[in-house]
């Protein structure tokens, strides 16, 4: 297996993006798998390295990577150094983003021996379910999506009108701590006013409702953090989407930072199963 961890490509935002790759070496172009964390996570947080390898051994190109305003930085591409940075990031930057690394895979004649360029799956955990939704309705070079844990809706987050909103709106900035780092995380309002001025394309019901490719969307009974009525929701705005829910499950489907184990959770390793089931049909 070959692993190629913090490569370094251009973002369009004047930040790096850092991308790991995941793949058997054997001259046969395979199906490629695009990862996008979610909210305060990182492509390195938990168990997400063994998940690469799972799909790794299942014959897919796997590709993770750090958004360019995660908070991390090339020395340190796991937690939150930069959280200037962290408070700066948005919903199009982070589509910016997807779009760079996609492109990147696509143009690169370095991949085409070991990568089928024309068989790309993008697959979001949380926030991240939502960022895929978005950008697979509105790239055709994407073949599938996998929503994993995914949001179905960014502005019903924000609290319009409530007093903590207008406090933010009125300091311009709010702090959320990190319940593992004890950082006090920074949330510049930009957040907010960047969603307002393309909200239509931010919408995720308007692009999963759109959405002319095999969707499936997996979610933890259990999860306290996104509600897997989320979930029923994404699937009644797209009923030919497929919809797994995994019982007793939590939102990072018994995994936790750090992982310290070589091998899956139970909870994760059906999601392997089902997004193996759901790409090779």
């Amino acid at each position: 297996m070959k692993i190629k961890h913090n490569i370094v490509i251009e973002g369009k935002h004047n930040k790096p993006i850092l991308v790991d790759i995941f793949y058997l070496s054997n001259n046969t172009p395979k199906p490629i798998i695009i990862f996008c964390h979610g909210y305060k996570g990182f492509k390195d947080w938990g168990a997400w390295n063994i998940l690469a390898k799972a799909f790794t051994e299942a014959g897919f190109y796997f590709v993770k990577f750090n958004f360019s305003y995660n908070g991390g930085t090339i020395e340190q591409a796991i937690d939150f150094p930069d959280l200037e940075a962290f408070g700066n990031n948005n919903y199009t930057k982070e589509l910016d983003d997807l779009e760079t690394v996609i492109n990147w895979i696509c143009k690169n004649p370095a991949f085409k021996p070991e990568a089928d360029t024309n068989n790309i799956s993008l697959f979001g955990h949380s926030r991240g379910g939502g960022i895929v939704a978005i950008k697979a309705e509105e790239d055709s070079r994407v073949k599938n999506i996998i929503s994993l844990a995914g949001v179905s809706d960014y502005k019903s987050r924000f609290h319009e009108g409530s007093n903590e909103f207008n406090i933010w709106k009125e300091i311009g900035v709010k702090f959320i701590e990190n319940g593992r780092t004890k950082q006090q995380m920074p949330h510049y309002f930009q957040f907010y006013e960047d969603f307002i001025a393309n909200e239509n394309r931010l919408t995720i019901k308007h692009a999963v409702s759109n959405l002319k490719i095999p969707h499936l969307i997996i979610h933890g009974s259990e999860d306290t953090s996104v509600s897997v009525e989320e979930a029923k929701r994404l699937h009644k705005w797209n009923p030919e989407s497929n919809l797994k829910i995994i019982e007793g499950a939590n939102h990072v489907f018994g995994t936790s930072h750090p992982w310290e184990k070589d091998y899956l959770s139970e909870e994760l390793q059906q999601v392997v199963n089902a997004v193996i089931s759901f790409l090779k049909k």
